[in-house]
């Protein structure tokens, strides 16, 4: 297995030219439901902790310790539901997904998503649900996506929901990765509020750092980087859906400050000493 430093990158994909097939055999893939997944962070380090890490070796620390429960947000659900929908299809979706809800036999129309009736028919469905609207909006998102030519292509050829485990940087890690095409390498899918905006969203939610450790991490098992690609939709109108492709020099850096990263988090772990991150004194000096 050749080390980071020296596998080869990829050259950077141009829309409607074809390129050579990167990833023939895909069988290295780990397909797991996202539940069983998640219960493995604590042997694996995967990306969203890592993150927390690089804020605060402290909050990883009381996140690994069980301290800090995961917060589950209706956004997260509409995204998860979301990626279930444009990624694996509307089979896979109404496996995963109720959609709708009771009748109001007075009225005729639904109960509201707050109502007693409500709560107690989505605990009978035995799996997540979404509203009318939720799904309404569901659907435009996917339309969205699929009036994008790129983004078509890129989520085309290729596997959803893929998990690799691995040892990278001397740590046991894990990826699930959204969409990974024979052809183009990795695909992220992010939902946004309003695409003008998605660049500055990328950055304050540090996506880059996070696509950085799914590359890094798959090239331990396929021996090459891979190129990387965002596509973004929008949740309202007119729900546009851009692609990005990451380019290899900011893929770099971030690889670098992970792997600087979980250089630090292996000391940690042996001094078990879990700084907050800001012990040190700042210097204020911009206006």
């Amino acid at each position: 297995m050749k080390q980071a430093s020296t596998m080869r990158s990829q050259a950077p994909w141009k829309p409607g030219r074809a390129a050579a097939a990167l990833l023939g055999d895909l069988r290295f893939l780990i397909h797991e439901p996202a539940p069983l997944y998640h219960s493995q962070a604590g042997a694996c380090l995967p990306s969203n902790l890592l993150a927390d890490f690089r804020k605060s070796p402290l909050l990883y620390r009381r996140k690994r310790c069980g301290l800090i429960p995961d917060e589950d947000r209706p956004a997260y659900l509409l995204g998860r539901a979301a990626h279930t929908l444009i990624l694996e299809g509307r089979k896979r979706f109404d496996e995963e997904y109720a959609v709708g809800g009771p009748i109001n036999p007075k009225t005729g129309n639904l109960y509201g998503a707050n109502t007693k009736a409500f709560a107690a028919w989505a605990e009978a469905q035995g799996k997540p649900v979404v509203t009318r609207e939720q799904f309404d909006l569901l659907l435009r998102m996917h339309l969205g996506v699929v009036r994008n030519d790129i983004a078509l292509t890129l989520l085309g050829d290729g596997e959803a929901e893929g998990v690799v485990r691995t040892e990278y940087c001397g740590k046991e890690c894990q990826i699930r990765i959204d969409w990974l095409n024979r052809r183009h390498g990795i695909v992220d899918l992010k939902t946004c509020d309003d695409l003008t905006w998605f660049e500055a969203d990328a950055r304050r939610h540090g996506y880059v750092y996070q696509l950085a450790f799914y590359r890094a991490v798959l090239a331990q098992v396929v021996d090459q980087f891979v190129p990387v690609h965002l596509v973004a939709v929008e949740k309202k109108e007119p729900y546009r859906c851009g692609v990005w492709q990451v380019s290899e020099e900011v893929l770099g850096i971030a690889q670098r400050e992970n792997e600087q990263a979980i250089d630090r988090l292996r000391l940690c772990e042996l001094s078990n000493h879990w700084p907050t991150g800001y012990e040190d004194l700042r210097i204020f000096d911009a206006i």
